[in-house]
């Protein structure tokens, strides 16, 4: 099984920048989308021509903010969208997929903002976050990826030092939340894989940033540690172009 997760930063952008010829290029067999921007029947509509996958959108209240898509070719045994993992939140950050063998969470975790001014909200969330992981957990095995607006080691950014408890992404609140997903068994499966390589999944797009190769890996696949004798490969796919994240890939025998 293949599955593939983007930050599109806005599906009215990235359509008209090769979105759809990428994917039938990538062929996922679950696609993941966060940061739709946009309401569920227009990330509908802009969808419709990727026709041999099930869809299911869950945007925010506000227009134009957060939202996440799910794109599978096997209809899953149940699919929730209107998860907030704090009360009377409805950003459209999270869809719950169901199968046999695992359940599937696509997640676009909350940024803590300029001047971190969400950073408490976003601490909250964490551990919110991670409780409901972990009760999923006791029924099955559970792959979750997205973005998780976190660079979870220094290895994760270009310019460690200066961002270090004062840049939305790299503060130890931050970390620590990242760190609590590791400690309770959650395995990070990039960093499993390659320890020691140096990649990211985001870019500024200020400064020429992505030229220069200045970014940030923030974009993750968590699975139970149980499943990690079934990964046969896990990517960044930085070639792919259209958003100032690129697509991150995980192919796993389930």
């Amino acid at each position: 099984m293949k599955l593939i997760s983007w930050n599109v930063n806005s599906i009215k952008a990235i359509i008209k920048k090769d979105f759809l010829e990428s994917i039938a290029k990538l062929n996922p067999d679950i696609l993941c989308l966060q940061e739709t921007k946009a309401q569920d029947k227009y990330v509908k509509t802009t969808l419709s021509p990727l026709t041999n996958y099930f869809l299911y959108c869950s945007s925010a209240e506000k227009k134009g903010y957060s939202g996440t898509a799910l794109l599978c070719k096997k209809k899953p045994i149940k699919v929730t969208t209107n998860i907030n993992i704090i009360e009377n939140e409805n950003e459209g950050r999270l869809i719950f997929a169901e199968y046999n063998n695992f359940y599937l969470i696509n997640v676009y975790v909350p940024n803590s903002g300029q001047q971190l001014k969400r950073l408490k909200y976003r601490n909250k969330w964490d551990v919110e976050f991670l409780n409901y992981l972990k009760n999923l957990e006791k029924i099955k095995p559970v792959i979750v990826c997205g973005d998780f607006n976190v660079a979870h080691r220094s290895i994760d950014l270009k310019n460690d030092k200066s961002n270090y408890n004062k840049t939305a992404g790299y503060t130890q609140i931050e970390i620590d939340g990242m760190n609590n997903l590791i400690n309770t068994g959650f395995v990070d499966v990039f960093r499993h894989q390659n320890p020691n390589e140096i990649a990211y999944t985001f870019w500024s797009y200020r400064f020429n940033a992505r030229a220069k190769n200045i970014g940030w890996r923030i974009d993750y696949f968590l699975i139970s540690k149980s499943l990690t004798n079934k990964i046969k490969k896990v990517e960044i796919l930085s070639d792919y172009y259209g958003s100032d994240h690129c697509p991150i890939q995980l192919e796993i025998d389930l």
